[in-house]
């Protein structure tokens, strides 16, 4: 395997791209290429398979979406491109540039995920759009039930965030999507940290393929401030409402470990006249894009989110990112962090830490090879809010409580149903 690290060596002219996708990224403003697409451009252009190791937020779209772009204006096909991602968000995400940078030749993509109808994905697909952005358990259903849709003649498979994809168990499934693909055909793996299971996927996809590694640390991007604030864990919605406050007028992400806490948080943040949105995998597909697109265009200063958000999603000015829960498993602190301070700009990452937390940080600060500053702060000042806090708790518990009340009055007649049927006869809850 070819290697390359290090200094850009190659950038967006004219005599590596086609003109027309120049001209369209002067007007996108991309000016000068990220390390990322200076180094892979040039490689995926002599036709070669890629590895992009890069931190997040360098521009991995792009180095990916011009060389796909670039092959399909020269012969034109449907299902001339693949891109697997882990999550329906980054996938609409990767749509959208696909549609920016190929707007001057009339690309067309088909977002296949989960949460969405088939029979209108089906629909989709049968119109022969270029390239198809899926999440692999759902391109797999198509595969086996959707008639006439097939990619035998398949030129392109991007595997971007491979080691998300792979964390969450979506191994067999890409399996049976490489296993159905031509074995002809270019491959750019694209991952963030390379794991023992994204080299025997590359092993098992990939042929020669030219290693470039803009990072060869974990580590996070030079104007990122990284603080932390230590309080004990039943103070935690306090302080993080006085944060929130006090950096009023700033665009922020609040990273939860669980739906429940996201939702509760955003019920409380509502209620103390703080617009927040919560974004988390129990919304629908519509709500959670609906919530994306309303924080994106600033309808919403405070997005609180779970892991769900952490990867690849590309949201402009991210001023600050406050971890409410300190991740289990310290590379995710990075894609979290990642959120802000992208494309050159600066941004901070407040990071909470309990009595229970200390161990978890400690693995965060050994990881990035950093010791992280106290963000400042008053605890007198802070326990100003404690009491309008506490009320906001009750509204936000109360609300929740009688929307559970009401789920349950909507089941209610299933579940009588159900156990009806159960003293006819043995049934089993696949039935129902």
């Amino acid at each position: 395997m070819d290697a390359i690290s290090g200094a850009k060596t190659g950038y967006l002219e004219k005599d590596c791209l086609a003109p027309q996708l120049c001209e369209t990224c002067e007007l996108l403003n991309w000016h000068k290429p990220f390390s990322i697409q200076a180094q892979a451009i040039p490689v995926a252009l002599q036709g070669k398979d890629i590895i992009g190791l890069a931190e997040t937020g360098s521009g991995k779209t792009g180095s990916f979406a011009l060389p796909v772009l670039h092959f399909l204006l020269e012969k034109p096909q449907v299902c001339f491109c693949l891109v697997l991602t882990p999550t329906r968000e980054l996938a609409f995400q990767i749509a959208e540039q696909f549609n920016a940078l190929g707007s001057s030749i009339g690309v067309k993509t088909a977002v296949i995920v989960g949460g969405v109808n088939m029979v209108e994905q089906a629909i989709t697909l049968a119109k022969g759009p270029h390239v198809v952005v899926a999440t692999p358990g759902r391109l797999v259903d198509h595969l086996e039930n959707t008639k006439g849709f097939t990619l035998k003649k398949l030129k392109f498979l991007v595997l971007d965030e491979a080691d998300r994809m792979l964390t969450l168990d979506f191994g067999e499934d890409l399996n049976k999507i490489i296993s159905v693909i031509p074995k002809e055909r270019r491959t750019f793996l694209y991952s963030a940290t390379m794991t023992e299971k994204v080299a025997k996927l590359q092993k098992a996809s990939l042929k020669n393929p030219v290693k470039i590694q803009v990072s060869t640390k974990y580590q996070t991007v030079a104007k990122l401030i990284q603080n932390y604030m230590f309080m004990p864990a039943k103070r935690k919605d306090v302080y993080l409402t006085w944060l929130i406050n006090e950096s009023s007028g700033n665009s922020i992400m609040v990273f939860v470990s669980t739906c429940a806490t996201a939702q509760r948080l955003a019920l409380m943040l509502n209620n103390l006249g703080l617009p927040a949105i919560p974004l988390h995998g129990n919304l629908s597909q519509p709500k959670r894009l609906g919530a994306l697109n309303k924080f994106k265009s600033s309808g919403s200063s405070v997005l609180i989110a779970t892991d769900v958000a952490s990867r690849g999603l590309d949201i402009p000015d991210v001023d600050l990112v406050i971890n409410y829960d300190v991740p289990l498993h310290s590379k995710d602190y990075i894609h979290r962090v990642g959120r802000t301070a992208r494309a050159g700009k600066a941004g901070r990452a407040v990071t909470f830490v309990s009595q229970y937390d200390v161990e978890c940080f400690q693995r965060i600060e050994l990881l990035i090879n950093r010791k992280m500053e106290l963000f400042p702060s008053e605890d007198a000042e802070v326990m100003l809010l404690a009491e309008r806090v506490i009320e906001a708790q009750r509204f936000a518990h109360l609300v929740a409580h009688n929307l559970f009340r009401s789920v349950l009055r909507l089941l209610a007649p299933r579940l009588i149903g159900i156990k009806r049927a159960r003293g006819k006869k043995k049934i089993s809850w696949r039935d129902t």
